[in-house]
């Protein structure tokens, strides 16, 4: 980890260096990072020279560090992020209307409307100090309500499919080999022995979570539209059109240096830092369900870096990609092997169907292990895996 003389990750440098600028970071794919390495132009681990990394970006675009103010920072992204909620908003209307007939472009809007409120929400929360706190205590508990309320259909129709796919992988002519690796000495007469049982109970096990989930999805859905067109979801709509033009800030933060935005964003990211560094070794038992809860905290908190990254650098760092992505798969895994132990307590269920479902369970949490180990390999501070 970070030695406490070192420069952090989330303040700006004044010497951009050739090749360091928004455009060569903003959309380029991550590397990957091993060992102590730092990946180009992450700007995560080591000192490094001066002007790398999206701290350069910031410069290069024109906002030194003397410029990070929250009147010229905080509060014109706050604005943008507001805009894109009302821009997706109207979208989401006008793709929801009966004589639309695409639902994917409903489901699009519905995803950026939950973007933009993600980011507004977790800006609130890491800037509050800068910002009155009792409006952003409560605009960003309900948004976190909205986004939650949106997020639940998308999240059943996704889990859906990932368990539907597994179970035709599974019960497939032969299994996978990372999935149908056998102890040594078990006759392959069982293997084809369990494989014939599992093509048995695949089917109605599939049959049962399409049932399950189906019904979770269409509550959801049903939730989502009361949700919209509530008092409740009005008055946030109104109070995000209002931020879109009328940030409210702390009494005398106006005209503050950077340290008004750099300690929180720095706190955020020594929170990051803890949490993953207090996370289980890589040799503990993977259907340990009840180490699930502090890889879902590094998840969270991964989540606020990236939003501070993007107040303060003008775009999160291309390595914390990989990373994020990898604990989003260990989200979707853990509750994904939740719904197969779930449908596997159904009373009255066939031996067969238990069996399929009992192999799916297992399945699921081999592919959270799987998505811890991703996390490990592209975590740009590697010590931090191995402190005691």
């Amino acid at each position: 980890m970070r030695r406490p003389d070192q420069q952090t990750t989330t303040r700006p440098t004044t010497d951009p260096a050739p090749g360091t600028g928004a455009d060569a970071t903003e959309d380029a794919p991550p590397d990957g990072a091993t060992g102590a390495g730092r990946p180009a132009g992450s700007g995560l681990t080591g000192p490094g020279p001066s002007g790398t990394g999206p701290a350069a970006a910031r410069a290069a675009e024109g906002h030194p560090a003397g410029d990070l103010t929250t009147e010229a920072v905080l509060a014109p992204y706050l604005r943008g992020q507001a805009a894109d909620f009302l821009r997706s908003l109207r979208l989401h209307h006008e793709h929801s209307a009966p004589a639309e007939s695409g639902g994917h472009d409903a489901a699009a809007a519905t995803r950026a409307l939950r973007r933009a409120a993600r980011r507004i929400s977790g800006s609130l929360h890491t800037f509050r100090a800068a910002l009155d706190p009792h409006w952003a205590d409560q605009l960003r508990a309900e948004l976190a309500w909205l986004s939650g309320v949106l997020a639940r259909e998308h999240a059943y129709a996704n889990r859906l499919t990932r368990l539907v796919e597994a179970l035709h992988q599974l019960s497939g002519p032969a299994l996978p080999a990372a999935r149908g690796a056998r102890a040594a000495g078990e006759s392959a007469a069982s293997d084809a022995q369990g494989r014939a049982a599992l093509g048995v109970g695949a089917a109605r096990a599939g049959a049962l979570l399409e049932r399950r989930l189906t019904l979770a999805r269409t509550r959801s859905h049903s939730a989502a539209l009361q949700a919209l067109g509530s008092s409740r979801f009005h008055a946030v709509a109104d109070a995000v059109a209002l931020l879109a033009s009328d940030v409210p800030l702390a009494p005398g933060t106006t005209g503050r240096t950077a340290e008004a935005l750099l300690e929180p964003a720095e706190r955020a990211e020594q929170r990051l830092l803890a949490a993953v560094a207090a996370l289980p070794p890589a040799d503990t038992e993977p259907y340990n369900e009840a180490q699930d809860a502090a890889w879902h905290q590094a998840r969270l908190l991964l989540r606020l870096h990236r939003y501070a990254h993007e107040v303060v650098l003008g775009a999160a760092a291309p390595s914390l990609a990989s990373c994020g992505h990898a604990l989003d798969l260990h989200r979707d895994a853990v509750e994904a092997a939740a719904a197969a132990a779930a449908a596997a307590r159904t009373p009255r269920i066939a031996p067969a169907t238990a069996y399929a479902l009992g192999v799916l369970h297992a399945d699921q949490r081999h592919e959270v292990e799987a998505a811890r180990a991703v996390f490990r390999e592209t975590w740009p501070y590697a010590t931090a895996l191995t402190a005691p």
